[in-house]
């Protein structure tokens, strides 16, 4: 009798704890369920298009720029706006050069950052406002600053962060990622940096979960049990 009634009562008590997250868990993950994940990636606002390069351009010589530009670890040739431009990497920083003189092109101007947008962007909105970012929003985590930041005037919201570094689209952002964030953040229970799937808090949660299912399954097995000796 003491077992049981003691039983029941931190059922009752793990409910009233769990039942909200678990209302949570179940909100967070029907949101995860429906909406498609190339749709939370933005994969329709912005297409990175990559046109074939052509032969025949006058190169500068790879030793010489790795005379201009010491210590570079690779170089890509890409093309940028229908130009081909080589890409180098020194170390973690990046920066892209001319083909033919070597001279430095980044960090990109606001003219360039809009016109990679204007080619990237699929949208149907207008370009509201160009933002350089030095502190990076939450929204794009820990990806390195400076951003070029460009919101585009429409329905989702969308902003669109470019390198200044490489010209290259580094996050798509809308309404609808930004709901998904913070579901997410509800589902995992990281409130602080939204991507701790380890968190302690979590860990408590399931656990108070499974010990609330399993002192369910008793009560239920034990109400059986009492009605068979009835």
């Amino acid at each position: 009798m003491q077992l049981s009634f003691w039983t029941r009562r931190a059922h009752k008590w793990l409910g009233l704890v769990v039942g909200v997250q678990a209302l949570l868990w179940m909100i967070s993950g029907l949101y995860m369920v429906i909406v498609p994940l190339d749709v939370i990636h933005g994969d329709h606002l912005a297409h990175v298009f990559t046109e074939p390069l052509k032969p025949g351009a006058t190169r500068i010589a790879q030793d010489k720029l790795a005379e201009l530009y010491p210590g570079i670890t690779s170089v890509r040739l890409k093309n940028m706006l229908g130009k081909e431009v080589y890409e180098i990497r020194q170390g973690k920083d990046a920066a892209l050069v001319d083909v033919t003189t070597g001279a430095k092109l980044s960090p990109l101007d606001r003219d360039t950052i809009m016109a990679l947008a204007e080619e990237s962007h699929v949208g149907e909105g207008s370009i509201r406002g160009i933002e350089w970012i030095t502190k990076a929003p939450s929204e794009v985590g820990k990806r390195p600053v400076p951003l070029w930041a460009v919101h585009y005037e429409e329905a989702g919201d969308t902003t669109l962060y470019f390198s200044p570094h490489t010209g290259d689209l580094v996050a798509r952002r809308h309404n609808l990622w930004r709901i998904f964030d913070f579901v997410w953040m509800l589902h995992i229970m990281d409130y602080d940096t939204r991507d701790n799937v380890n968190n302690t808090l979590l860990r408590i949660a399931s656990m108070t979960g499974v010990a609330f299912a399993l002192s369910g399954a008793w009560l239920l097995l034990h109400s059986f049990k009492r009605r068979k000796q009835a």
